[in-house]
Parts: structure tokens; sequence; C-alpha cells
């Protein structure tokens, strides 16, 4: 554990000389790429500091109580701080294992959010713009960005399908948790009986690929375009700005027709289009680690019922972690820290099982 603790020390103190080096400030990609493994290295290079300055501070104190010919005032002094820092070890070892558990390399990308409704019909369209409100009520108190790529609404405030870019610090991370299909049991407004309806929709969660990560040939795309429909501006069936971009070896199609201009559709379906593809090949790529992890809280499969919004009763279960929490209001009003917290734990606690 020291050599480890050792090893991540020499490595900050390594990274902070380089960063003063002009050659790396001058060339920006080595520069980030630095930086971005300094801010990761420092929290555990913090601890890694503090657990062996306790662990020294131990050490002398155990020396001092064992020494006969100390004072025997200093000696009762050593002996009291000893337990206190037992217990300071301890607590510094706990955050230490947590520090230290594999990163999710994909936790400090943004995401691509897909919601698509699914069984019942306009009920099941106006609970994705529910989520849709939820996921970017939240965002916005995290200081992340929301763009809506596509959508295709119902005309009475619902989504049938709805796809966002999220953007800032550490996104990912927040939302990974969130794939899978979130049940609505609630009466709707149509329902002259008071019976309650049960519907469903799919989220997904996509990390946004970068150009490297993802290799598109162009003889593997087929590109459409044609006019918009629906609400869209002064554009809309009047020039060929939608684009729907196919990529024929996967069969994967996406289009977008929520900007103005040709282009900014076309640059807009392409992300979607890497995302998916990106998400694609990580879970073919590392199927032994998707088995182990199947389980798992973070597994992302899409077609499992991961939580039920239950209106009647004010109640919101997550299932994977057997939680409910009473203030369903609040967390569609984007007030979701305390359930993806709890996400988290869980997550955590699973690794730390793993590694025993």
């Amino acid at each position: 554990m020291n050599t480890r603790l050792d090893n991540i020390l020499r490595r900050r103190e390594e990274i902070t000389i380089s960063l003063a080096d002009p050659d790396i400030t001058s060339n920006n990609k080595r520069f980030t790429k630095l930086s971005r493994e300094f801010s990761e290295i420092e929290p555990v290079a913090e601890e890694a500091a503090h657990y062996l300055q306790l662990q020294q501070q131990l050490q002398d104190n155990q020396d001092m109580a064992a020494d006969p010919d100390c004072d025997a005032e200093l000696r009762e002094l050593a002996e009291a701080e000893i337990q206190e820092l037992k217990q300071a070890i301890d607590a510094s070892d706990s955050r230490l294992n947590l520090l230290l558990l594999p990163k999710d390399p994909n936790d400090a990308r943004d995401i691509i959010l897909e919601i698509r409704a699914g069984t019942g019909g306009d009920e099941a369209a106006l609970f994705a713009a529910d989520l849709f409100r939820m996921y970017c009520r939240y965002a916005e108190t995290q200081g992340f960005k929301v763009e809506i790529l596509s959508a295709s609404d119902i005309g009475i405030g619902g989504y049938k399908e709805v796809v966002a870019q999220v953007t800032g610090q550490g996104v990912f991370s927040r939302f990974k948790f969130e794939s899978g299909v979130h049940r609505v049991q609630r009466v709707p407004e149509t329902e002259s009986g008071g019976r309650i309806h049960t519907s469903a929709c799919t989220v997904a969660i996509l990390p946004v690929a970068e150009e490297v990560d993802v290799n598109i040939r162009t003889e593997d795309l087929r590109i459409d375009v044609y006019r918009a429909s629906g609400a869209g501006g002064q554009h809309v069936n009047k020039t060929e700005s939608a684009v729907r971009l196919t990529h024929l070896p996967s069969g994967i199609v996406v289009t977008c027709q929520d900007q103005a201009s040709q282009h900014k559709n076309k640059a807009q379906a392409m992300k979607v289009l890497q995302a998916r593809l990106f998400d694609r090949e990580q879970s073919s790529a590392d199927a032994q680690r998707a088995e182990a992890r199947k389980g798992m809280v973070g597994s992302g499969d899409r077609s499992e019922r991961i939580r039920t919004y239950n209106f009647p009763q004010g109640r919101i279960t997550d299932h994977r972690i057997n939680l409910t929490l009473y203030k369903l209001d609040q967390i569609l009003g984007g007030d979701m820290g305390e359930l993806i917290d709890a996400l988290l734990t869980h997550h955590q606690a699973e690794l730390l099982a793993a590694q025993l």
C-alpha cells in the first residue's frame, strides 16, 4: 500500500515539474493531457500524503511510549494520542480505498441523452417530456449545458423521442446510471374514471465520442436530405435542411432537423452517430468485463426496468438498490442529488466488495 502511495506522490511531483516546462506549456495537446492527469491524481495524492503523515506520527508516538528513558509526562501524552491516530488512519484508509477504485474512463466525458416513449401512447410521450425537464433542471443545478439535437413531439407537450447533448465537468459520472426503462404510474388527465395507467420510457446515456475514438469511413455512410416537418421555424418545408445519416455496416440511422441549416443538422447527427457507435464498440469490445458487471448498478442495460415513478403516492423507487423516496415532485423538479448519490455510493460498495 505504502509503495503505491509513494508512486502516486512521485507521479504528482513529475507532473508538477512538467507543467512548468515551457516546451510542454507551448504544446497544447500535451499540456491539456497532463493537466487532466494532475486534476485526477491531486485528490488521491493529498489523501496519500495525509495517510503517510499519520502513519509516521503513530510510529513516533509508539516509539516514545515504548522508550523507558522518555519523560513520563511525554510518554503519557504519546499513549493518549495513539488511539486517536489509529482512528484517523482507519478513516484515511477508507477514503483512500474509495479514491483508488478503478476509474471509469468515460466519467469526464459529455453525454448524448436519448429519451424515447415506450408503451402507453400519448401518456408515455408526456412522461418522456417530464423526464427531459427533470434532467434539464438537474443539469442546470450542476452547471451543465443542455442542447437539443433532435426532437419528435406529439403536439400536446410530449415527445416520442428527444435527443440532447449535455456538456460540463464530469457529466457522464452524474448521469451514467440513468440508462434503462423508467416506468410511470398515474391517472392521465383524459381518464374520467380515475384509473391509474402505467406507461414507460427508455433512457439511454451515451458518452460523447471524440474523433479519435470512432473512425467513420465516407463509403460506410449514406446521407439523405429532405424537407423538415413540424415545428421548427420559417425553414420548415421550404429547404431540404433535414438530414438522415445511415451507417451501412451497423444499420444505425440518425436523423436531425431541428437546426435551420443542413450543415448544422449534419454536424449534430454525426455527434449522435459517433456516440452510438462508440457505445456499441465499448459494449462489444469488453464482453468479459460487461459480464462481470452484469449484476451491478452500472450495467446500463436499457431493457432493464430501473425506476418507477408513482404519482398517486408521490413515490419514486429505484429497483436496482431498493431505494424508495417520497419526494417525487422535488425529484421531477430537478432535485436528483440524493438519488444519484445513493446510486454512486452503492456502485462504490460493489467495486470495493469485488476487490476483496
